[in-house]
């Protein structure tokens, strides 16, 4: 009993302390919404339809590589490499396994089209998540058929910006040999991340149906592009080493692992970059790690309603 007593008043004491300071109690805070929200779970489930949807994705972009470039096969291989940059290591093997999609005219628009209803479920997937993270009441949530249209807007927003990051950054790191030089490696980091805040921004916007105003969405977009940005520096010892230990279980299917896996790492930092911009709106810093019958009493912070013209925090303003 003694023992039991004296970890909690260690507890306890921790507990207060982090409290105390906001260099710890913000990103305790964080991480405790996660924790609450479950995001790891919705997390996992954006990677599975993340997986299911890159190659119909893929399949577009070099459908339309090769019709844009059709005159220039270097500037097109040189975009395509570029793009498949974004999954360190395994970016070759899923070259490998590219086609394109036949035809012309009414064909290839209709094969475009199926291809994009196909990878709904990771729109889907991406509304579900930030509108869990935001606690927006369901009733509150876009239903059919607007559900849908949000869907393939947020779809459009980040194939498009994918694809438009993908070409800018691959002329900055000269491809096609447009430019070329160190000045051509520094661009394509600043071009590439502030792309990616602007496609954060707008995506985060479009995954709350509007219901988030834009000044509380900009700070997580910023965190998401520099995260990404910084995974992209490191992915390839990150996915390298994942795939020396799956494939040395797995074999081949290592592969497949390897990537669920980095899909899942940039899902969760998405998350985490979202849950920032919830913390920071609702000032829910700080806040007790303990159980709610331990815990230990809380240092007053500074919490305000939201204006009645927010109508998704307004309901939505406490978290359970």
């Amino acid at each position: 009993m003694g023992r039991v007593n004296a970890i909690d008043r260690v507890a306890g004491a921790t507990d207060r302390f982090q409290q105390r300071w906001p260099v710890l109690s913000f990103p305790v805070a964080v991480l405790k919404k996660f924790n609450d929200d479950q995001a790891g779970n919705l997390a996992a489930l954006i990677s599975y339809y993340g997986f299911a949807a890159l190659f119909p994705l893929l399949l577009i972009l070099v459908t339309v590589l090769n019709i844009v470039l059709k005159g220039n096969p270097s500037l097109r291989t040189s975009l395509l490499d570029s793009a498949l940059a974004q999954y360190p290591v395994i970016g070759p093997q899923i070259k490998d396994n590219l086609g394109t999609i036949p035809g012309t005219g009414w064909p290839l628009v209709i094969g475009v089209v199926f291809l994009l209803l196909g990878v709904r479920g990771l729109a889907g997937a991406m509304q579900n998540a930030l509108c869990e993270v935001w606690a927006i009441p369901r009733d509150q949530r876009p239903r059919f058929p607007m559900q849908q249209i949000w869907s393939m807007a947020l779809v459009f927003c980040v194939g498009i910006g994918f694809i438009v990051t993908t070409f800018l950054s691959g002329l900055a790191a000269g491809a096609g040999h447009l430019l070329t030089g160190v000045g051509a490696t520094v661009g394509a980091l600043v071009i590439s991340l502030v792309l990616n805040v602007g496609v954060f921004w707008l995506a985060f916007r479009i995954a709350t149906a509007r219901l988030v105003p834009w000044r509380n969405l900009w700070v997580g977009a910023t965190i998401a592009a520099v995260c990404w940005q910084i995974l992209q520096v490191f992915g390839g010892y990150i996915v390298a080493h994942q795939l020396q230990r799956a494939s040395a279980e797995y074999g081949t299917f290592g592969i497949v692992l390897g990537l669920m896996a980095w899909l899942y790492l940039q899902a969760e930092v998405t998350l985490y970059a979202a849950e920032v911009d919830t913390v920071l709106t609702r000032k829910l810093w700080p806040t007790s790690l303990l159980a709610q019958g331990e815990a230990s009493p809380t240092v007053p912070s500074q919490r305000s309603d939201s204006p009645p013209n927010e109508p998704s925090e307004k309901k939505a303003g406490t978290h359970p």
